[in-house]
């Protein structure tokens, strides 16, 4: 060969050395592209909470069948991004600290406001049970009385949230604010939802008594949850606090957190705690979004935003993408076959994950599914449990592949010691 030829060789041979070094994404841009979602799903949902708002404001202003089903319809979509946010509570300290605040359940409503006969009178865990403090303007606890005279987001936020260390006293975020707009199910593993009236909040009209406070209640909540998606949105933007935490430490450190996200969610959390331990109970209290029987599409939006995490993809409610360097571009430039592994790990859990979706839209809930004498709605969950999982040990691999410290995922009893579940 000659000398021209060998260095035309050579050089193309750098070419493609320089071609495939530039296309392995830095760290740090893979970091920011994290970033660059988190934000724009927490402002995704600041603003559907605000046309919830605009929906909670017309339903006080004229209570009807119609304004309360669209104040519903605005909840349902404020719950598609926010649920997309959840791959962010694992790792990032900011997140799992605030959560409680916007997404706490499941939740002891009877701290809110009436309930059935069949949801009891007291609990011995919680002294609140039924304090019902829409129709109570005091109520005692620990030997002291609260007043709750005036429904404020200083006595719901401060006072009232998990007061006494309970968790079950959830007095704010999504979940308070479902509850009110559905009122309880009451159909356990049966068809059909919560069924509040419109006259629950119409003053001229009084269902379930004391209609003014109910309505100043679901207002101050809504409130208070625009607060705090405002907040949130507020720690991914440019200086916030979860952003320069992430991009100012270890790059490894960073993509830890990314992975622990996807890990903790999708095992401990999403495919034990909220779906597997339901299914061992067959108890459709322990379903996510129980009163408004939107469980399928809570439990869909959360596998959705493992993925676009792992992909560095996202899609905005106004149609728009925010994309970047991601996992998975680092991933395939280290072990492209354990990149491919998981992105088909990944679809096949959002496969499992339709498969539900399109029961519950074809008339069977997702607390129907989780029944008793219902196998064939009980295998449907279990595929995707088991689809949850199996994508997990591909997290598991994307670790060891880019040689980070190995991660303590979140567990669950019902996955990891189901004995217990039932001690």
């Amino acid at each position: 060969m000659g000398y021209r030829l060998l260095m035309a060789a050579a050089t193309g041979a750098f070419a493609v050395s320089v071609t495939l070094a530039q296309a392995a994404p830095d760290k740090r841009a893979i970091i920011e592209t994290y970033a660059d979602i988190a934000q724009a799903k927490y402002e995704d949902s600041l603003i559907r909470a605000k046309a919830l708002q605009q929906a909670v404001d017309a339903l006080i202003a004229e209570p009807t069948e119609q304004s309360l089903q669209a104040a519903r319809e605005a909840w349902l979509a404020a719950r598609v991004p926010y649920q997309q946010t959840e791959v962010y509570r694992f790792g990032n300290a900011i997140v799992d600290d605030w959560e409680g605040k916007v997404n706490a359940w499941p939740l002891d409503e009877g701290l809110i406001d009436y309930v059935d006969a069949s949801y009891g009178s007291e609990s011995d865990q919680n002294q609140l049970y039924t304090a019902n403090v829409v129709a109570n303007e005091a109520v005692k606890f620990g030997g002291e009385v609260i007043d709750t005279s005036e429904i404020t987001k200083a006595l719901l936020a401060d006072t009232l949230q998990e007061v006494g260390g309970v968790e079950a006293n959830v007095a704010t975020g999504y979940h308070a604010i479902e509850f009110l707009l559905w009122g309880q199910d009451l159909n356990g593993t049966g068809p059909g939802a919560g069924a509040r009236s419109a006259s629950d909040f119409d003053p001229a009209n009084c269902t379930g008594g004391s209609c003014e406070r109910r309505a100043e209640y679901l207002a101050v909540a809504t409130d208070l949850l625009i607060d705090d998606l405002t907040w949130m949105a507020e720690q991914w933007a440019s200086g916030g606090a979860a952003r320069d935490e992430l991009l100012s430490g270890d790059p490894d450190a960073g993509l830890t957190t990314i992975l622990t996200g996807m890990g903790s969610l999708s095992y401990g959390e999403l495919a034990g705690e909220r779906m597997q331990l339901g299914l061992m109970l067959h108890d459709p209290e322990e379903e996510h979004d129980c009163f408004s029987d939107n469980t399928h599409y809570s439990h869909y939006y959360d596998a959705v935003g493992i993925q676009n995490v792992y992909l560095g993809e996202y899609e905005r409610i106004d149609g728009s993408e925010v994309s970047g360097p991601s996992l998975s571009d680092f991933v395939a430039e280290t072990a492209p076959d354990v990149d491919a592994e998981i992105k088909a790990k990944l679809e096949a859990t959002l496969a499992a994950m339709e498969a539900i979706v399109e029961r519950a839209e074809g008339g069977e809930a997702y607390d129907q599914m989780i029944g008793p004498d219902n196998p064939k709605g009980n295998a449907v969950v279990q595929a995707a449990i088991d689809a949850l999982t199996n994508q997990t040990k591909s997290i598991e691999r994307v670790v060891a592949t880019l040689e980070l410290q190995p991660i303590a995922f979140e567990g669950s009893d019902s996955l990891d010691n189901p004995a217990a579940v039932f001690e």
